[in-house]
């Protein structure tokens, strides 16, 4: 059984396109001097590792290139993947990794345009066909690392969406709220991660969205709509177990 639910209550609230949060914090501490081209080497060694390791199924070394606690690789269809054992549970089950005979060539990486402004340090890569990376990095004890990781593809870029654009609508959607249960698939060597928290699908018209509920067994379809200020909900609907 469907129904719609209104939306009259803090936990639907009005997310506004940027969203201030602990990551952009980290970001700004990390951007309060200026870098040298030393540290430009060492963030595109860190994206070059991302490559090798993604590439190679070397779950904990990627793990280990972002932020601890934190760090947060995020896609449309995957959702948002954040901290250490998730962004491991994220190589694992990428296709090439989930599999009998896992891992592919890696190449080094693509080049990065580093940017430094009083809100971070940030950085974009051009995936050309595939899209782009967008990047927030910060300096740890340990080096440079990733604070976040967002993949746009050539369709979501076209469609005008960035980084700041899904932030805003999984605000919205209450992934900070802790209700959302992640999402697994049955592959060749087992049970694997599929996506974590709210999957966004971009539309001509903005965007949707699906939520699994924890301990509800039943999901949310989103319809978000971007207006001259905000994203805000077209329509929420929640879809009950029993109507699966």
């Amino acid at each position: 059984m469907k129904k719609s639910i209104r939306l009259l209550s803090a936990f639907v609230g009005v997310i506004m396109f940027a969203v201030p949060g602990p990551a952009a914090a980290q970001a700004g501490r990390a951007g309060s001097s200026r870098l040298t081209d030393q540290d430009r080497a060492e963030i595109q060694d860190l994206v070059s590792h991302y490559a090798s390791a993604l590439g190679s199924c070397s779950a904990e070394a990627f793990a280990d290139l972002f932020a601890p606690v934190t760090g947060s690789f995020a896609s449309g269809f995957r959702g948002e993947i954040v901290g250490h054992d998730t962004l491991v549970a994220l190589v694992q089950s990428e296709p090439h990794c989930a599999t009998t005979t896992p891992g592919r060539p890696a190449g080094k990486g693509p080049d990065v345009v580093i940017t430094e402004s009083p809100e971070g340090v940030t950085g974009m890569a051009d995936l050309g066909n595939a899209g782009h990376y967008e990047d927030v990095y910060v300096r740890t004890p340990k080096g440079w690392r990733f604070q976040s990781r967002n993949v746009i593809t050539k369709k979501e870029a076209d469609a005008h969406f960035t980084a700041k654009d899904f932030i805003a609508v999984r605000r919205l959607a209450g992934t900070d709220l802790g209700v959302f249960d992640d999402v697994y698939r049955d592959t060749p060597v087992g049970r694997r991660l599929r996506s974590s928290g709210v999957v966004v699908n971009v539309t001509p018209e903005g965007a949707t969205g699906r939520a699994f509920l924890r301990g509800d067994g039943g999901h949310y379809d989103d319809v978000y709509v971007r207006t001259a200020t905000a994203w805000r909900f077209q329509s929420r609907t929640y879809v009950s177990p029993d109507s699966k």
